[in-house]
Parts: C-alpha cells; structure tokens; sequence
C-alpha cells in the first residue's frame, strides 16, 4: 500500500461483515498528519478516524473563506504545559455578537469546541480546535487541497505546528530553541506568492479575501443565518451541548436574551411627516402635564 512517510497511511483497508460474508474493500482517504497520542484517544472514549469521505465532500470555498478568517481573527498556539509537554491548538476568537459565524464552521466542519468570555466591555467566543482534530481533520484538508495562509505570522505558526506533528515531538524543549525564537530552522510546507499578481491568482484568493475581510458575506454563513436565526429559544435547544461548559451556555442564553429585548425597543425607520427646515423650537409644543417619558 502507498503511503506519505509524514503523514501516515493515504490508503487504508478496512472490512464490512454482512449476512452474506465479509467483503474487503480500499477506501482512498485523508492523510493523517504524524501518530495521533495514545492519550488523545482515551478522552472520550473516541478512536482514529478511518473514514473521512465526509470531510472530504467539504467544499474548498469553504476552506479558503475559514483560512482567510483564520489569518485574520484566529491563530495557531503552540504552548508548554506545566509538564513540560507540549499543546496546539487553533483558536478563532470573535465578538459574541457573531457567535453565528463560529457556529456555521462547526456544522460544516463537526470539529471544536465554542466557549464564551465574559466580558463587560466586549464579550468574546472562540472556536477551538484541538491538537487531533488538527492532524486528522483540518490540516490533512488544506494540504490536500493546497489553500494555505497568506500571513507570514499564520504562515510561521502553521509550519511550526506541521514540524512537532510530523515528527512526533511532544516534550516542548525536544523544539529547537531557534525554531522558538527566529524559526529560521522550519521547513517550509508552502511557499508565499512573491507579487501582488501571484497573489490575485491563487485559485483560493477570492474566497480568502471574502474571510479576512468581510466573513459575513460568505453564501454559506449568510444562508446559514437565514436557516438558523439566533434566537433564545434556539439557544435554549441548541446550544446546551454546543458550548464548552454550563457557565458559557447561562452566559450566552443572557445575552442573547438582552439583544432580542433591546430590538423591540429599537427602530432605525423613523419617518417624520414634515421634513421642512424650521427655526429650533418653533415646532415645539409643551409637555406640561403629559407625564415622563418612557425608555421607549
């Protein structure tokens, strides 16, 4: 059987028993990026993802709207544990208001977690995706379809992560402390286009663009919006098992209460019925006797 030394097994065989024997068939599949951790399977009780054909129906549109989204609200985190081990992670972090938006690359990708931040000033979600479902899932997608991220910071952090992937590392000195600090020392998965032209022409750019830029006007997650309104009710049915933790979902099903209530009490079509330009006051009439004001 053919295989990617890197990236594991790209052909794998794979028996069904029926009632009439067992039939032995060949699947083409993803690639795995480097040994997904023995530890990594016990969570859950999950075990390695031998069909991807599902994933591999995801449109690269897609992919190259996440990836222009990743570049820029997301990145790519490669930290040291207490341990001295060494965690990745991708990490997509929004406004709460466009909690809509993480939630449609969830349902198209089945992969992450959401979990909210509160904050008063400026509550936050994030989309997490772990070190497995990178190197099963996400990863094996883009080098498959070759989309790639166009920032030399996303760019660095991506090669940095396919480095300790391929090569199994998982003790965060076992990084070469150049890689650590000018990563000069990571080899190269994609090279960045060169002129602005190269990049116009890249078959992925127009989608890129669209996801760095302006997500909110990708098809899909207007479509998806249309289909999935965020309403409290929605959130009371949904998002219970969506969200990373019991305090994440109380938090959302209060905001989003407080957002419906505060669009009630809110119009941007007021139509004055005389739009003449008058003296300030003359207009005017008293309010003597007609009593305060309400918020609405």
């Amino acid at each position: 059987m053919s295989a990617i030394p890197w990236v594991g097994q790209d052909i794998v065989e794979f028996k069904k028993i029926t009632e009439y024997g067992t039939i032995v068939a060949t699947a083409l599949m993803l690639p795995t990026v480097g040994t997904v951790s023995i530890h990594a399977l016990k969570k859950g009780n999950r075990k390695i993802r031998l069909d991807k054909k599902e994933y591999l129906a995801i449109p690269p549109s897609f992919l190259a709207f996440l990836v222009g989204l990743i570049d820029g609200d997301g990145y790519i985190q490669v930290t040291r544990t207490t341990k001295g081990f060494i965690t990745i992670k991708l990490v997509i972090s929004l406004h709460l208001e466009d909690i809509s938006t993480l939630e449609y690359i969830r349902s198209v990708l089945k992969i992450g977690k959401l979990t909210i931040y509160r904050d008063l000033r400026s509550p936050s979600c994030k989309l997490i995706i772990n070190r497995t479902d990178l190197q099963e899932v996400l990863f094996p997608l883009l080098i498959h379809h070759g989309i790639f991220f166009l920032t030399e910071t996303r760019k660095a952090q991506f090669d940095l992560a396919m480095l300790i992937l391929k090569n199994a590392k998982k003790v965060y000195d076992q990084i070469p402390a150049s890689s650590r600090e000018d990563r000069e020392d990571i080899p190269t998965i994609f090279e960045l286009p060169k002129t602005a032209l190269d990049y116009a022409n890249l078959a992925f750019f127009k989608n890129w663009i669209v996801g760095f830029t302006m997500p909110w006007n990708y098809p899909g997650l207007i479509q998806f919006i249309e289909e999935n309104p965020l309403t409290h009710k929605r959130v009371k049915r949904e998002f219970k098992t969506l969200c990373s933790n019991k305090d994440s979902y109380n938090y959302l099903k209060k905001f989003i209460k407080q957002q419906n209530k505060n669009v009630r009490h809110y119009s941007s079509n007021v139509k004055p019925k005389n739009t003449k330009l008058v003296v300030w006051g003359s207009n005017l009439s008293s309010t003597v006797g007609t009593g305060r004001l309400t918020k609405i």
